[in-house]
């Protein structure tokens, strides 16, 4: 098959021979039909590499189920399917209270075993959630950073009247915007620092108003006017620089909430006077992992994956509209080094096969 191959730190080959993935009694084997270029793939091909190399990484995909293992559920065969990523251990503390996204012994398609940015994947049977017929492959490539997004949404208690801020709008912060939409947070505000964020953050039903530009400085005084003196209810930072969780922390008005969504890009220290913000605002600081994935279930929400699907399902969120760049797999490296190098502006970049 044909395949993308990490060889080493800076070193990712394109192979049109590579071995097609051998399916345990628990897996199938999946055929990619769209895969994601997630941001933490951009540092594991150029900075830092994955957990063990050669590695097929890519961990963000959908696909079709062409071959099943003999322990393996009949109705699996030929199913559109979305994939969850991460391989539990389902033997930690983690795993026996279903909390699976926080295993402590886990492995993950892309980044500690072979992923997607290739022809075929082995996928064990658990890991598979079925697509609707009205949900694309495209929609479904990003189910993972969708249930990203609601699973930060998800550990803050919400009404419809207050005041919320997203900063950083990369893919997670607009996928946070559509799903705070949706919910229905009337006084939602973004704070960005690209055009094209801003235009698509409007596109999702932003009022332009409630948009503010970070080049323009610190927005205190831009949220002290929204909220007329009250600041925020709560608070998403999705970037994870000092400057932006320390903004955060500002911006908090009393018993405000903030999530901590953002990969850490550089060490978080706190004055003084802001440590003495959170006791006397009594604010509640969470961090946020991953996504919940209970496999097959009943419940429509039971999950995040389940949440994002039945949405998808019934037209009220339309995450392909971030979709800025599309390539095929043999062009993948440049969909990487366009993040990398920041070649164009882009939100979400795609393989479609």
């Amino acid at each position: 098959m044909k395949a993308w191959i990490l060889e080493d730190i800076g070193k990712i080959n394109y192979v049109e021979d590579a071995p097609l993935p051998a399916i345990k009694e628990n897996e199938v084997l999946v055929k990619v039909k769209a895969v994601g270029i997630c941001g933490s793939d951009i540092p594991r091909v150029f900075q830092n590499g994955a957990h063990k190399m050669p590695l097929i990484i890519g961990h963000e995909f959908s696909g079709q189920v062409e071959k099943i293992g003999i322990k393996v559920n009949n109705k699996w065969q030929n199913k559109r399917v979305g994939i969850f990523p991460l391989m539990p251990c389902m033997e930690c503390s983690a795993c026996k209270a279903k909390k699976y996204e926080m295993c402590s012994n886990y492995n993950y398609l892309g980044s500690r075993t072979n992923g997607a940015f290739a022809e075929y994947v082995a996928v064990p049977e658990w890991n598979l959630i079925e697509i609707p017929d009205n949900v694309s492959f495209e929609q479904a490539a990003m189910l993972e950073p969708m249930a990203v997004a609601v699973h930060a949404m998800r550990r803050l208690d919400f009404n419809e009247d207050m005041s919320v801020a997203i900063s950083g709008l990369g893919t997670i912060g607009q996928l946070l915007t559509m799903f705070l939409l949706e919910k229905g947070i009337k006084n939602l505000y973004a704070i960005g620092n690209k055009k094209l964020q801003k235009d698509s953050v409007l596109s999702l039903g932003l009022p332009e108003e409630n948009y503010y530009d970070y080049t323009l400085g610190n927005p205190y005084d831009w949220i002290f006017g929204k909220t007329n003196g009250k600041l925020l209810n709560a608070y998403f930072d999705c970037v994870g620089k000092n400057e932006t969780f320390a903004t955060g922390l500002k911006l908090a008005g009393n018993e405000a909430q903030i999530c901590i969504v953002g990969n850490p890009y550089t060490d978080i220290n706190i004055p003084k006077e802001l440590h003495w913000g959170i006791l006397k605002k009594q604010l509640r600081i969470t961090g946020t992992w991953n996504s919940s994935f209970y496999g097959e279930s009943d419940d429509v929400i039971s999950d995040d994956w389940k949440y994002v699907i039945y949405r998808l399902s019934k037209n009220l969120i339309h995450p392909e509209n971030l979709i800025t760049h599309r390539f095929p797999l043999g062009e993948l490296e440049s969909g990487l080094k366009i993040m990398n190098y920041k070649l164009d502006e882009y939100i979400k970049i795609l393989v479609i096969q």
